[in-house]
């Protein structure tokens, strides 16, 4: 515990000061990327657009050197968007600013939260709070990589190229791409927070490790219907693509938590002791 006792009013000004840290490194890396926004948006955020970008790339490797002629392993693709909304650029600019700024400024955020609430901690509930937002920031970041890198430009590739009638041209608006972009992205980087939550849902005695091998079948229902949910794309190997590191961090959330011990068991450790 904290070698000095804190009132109520203390506690509540070193929250104060929390979240002055907090909301200035956010405005900095928001500014940051205001600034640096037309080079991101021509880069980064568009580049699935482009026939050169890295997985579209990957997949031709594929194709090469399996010898794979289907179209999905060799078609060039380009996205040309459009704007229909007289301020949707602006607004755009400012939005994607502010959740880019949100998403890099997380691992500062648990920081944050880490410093304020550790001298309240026991020792081992320190070590078990700070193991828990370490793997969250990890795994978040994995799940926003693969959600940008793969899941994404599949979505993209398919809906943008889906064809209900040859009289029918897809003229892709710049609201639509962010919002589906923005999405995905940040679903993919929440989903890859199960393993954390149901971590947090054994401590409280609400998930047991026998619970969650019992509805392992069960499990892969929901993820599959969460991944189509997800990807509302209907290409199977859209769907697969999401469907198993979903099914992987299920599998891990079991190997990170302790099964529920029974009463005969407890009975002879006390025996024991």
């Amino acid at each position: 515990m904290a070698d000095k006792e804190l009132t109520f009013w203390d506690h509540l000004d070193e929250l104060r000061r929390v979240l002055f840290r907090v909301l200035g490194v956010w405005f900095v890396f928001a500014v940051g990327y205001f600034i640096a926004m037309p080079w991101l948006f021509d880069n980064v955020v568009l580049a699935p657009c482009h026939n050169d970008f890295i997985f579209y790339d990957v997949l031709r490797y594929v194709g090469k050197t399996f010898n794979l002629n289907d179209e999905f392993f060799t078609q060039q693709f380009h996205v040309k968007l459009i704007n229909i909304n007289l301020a949707a650029p602006f607004f755009v600019h400012m939005s994607t600013a502010f959740w880019m700024s949100v998403v890099t400024a997380t691992p500062y955020i648990f920081f944050e939260i880490w410093r304020f609430i550790s001298p309240a901690l026991y020792p081992n509930e320190r070590r078990g709070v700070k193991k828990a937002l370490c793997i969250g920031t990890v795994m978040f970041f994995l799940g926003v990589l693969l959600g940008y890198f793969m899941v994404y430009p599949l979505t993209l590739r398919f809906l943008s190229t889906y064809e209900l009638s040859a009289s029918i041209e897809n003229q892709i608006s710049l609201n639509s791409y962010i919002d589906n972009f923005m999405m995905l992205v940040l679903c993919m980087g929440l989903a890859f927070e199960l393993p954390l939550v149901t971590w947090l849902l054994s401590l409280l005695g609400l998930v047991h490790k026998s619970f969650l091998r019992k509805y392992r079948r069960h499990a892969l229902v929901i993820i599959v219907i969460v991944a189509a949910i997800i990807t509302p794309t209907g290409d199977p190997f859209t769907l697969t693509v999401v469907s198993i590191p979903l099914y992987l961090l299920y599998e891990l959330s079991i190997l990170m938590i302790k099964d529920k011990k029974t009463d005969t068991e407890d009975a002879d450790e006390d025996k024991e002791e």
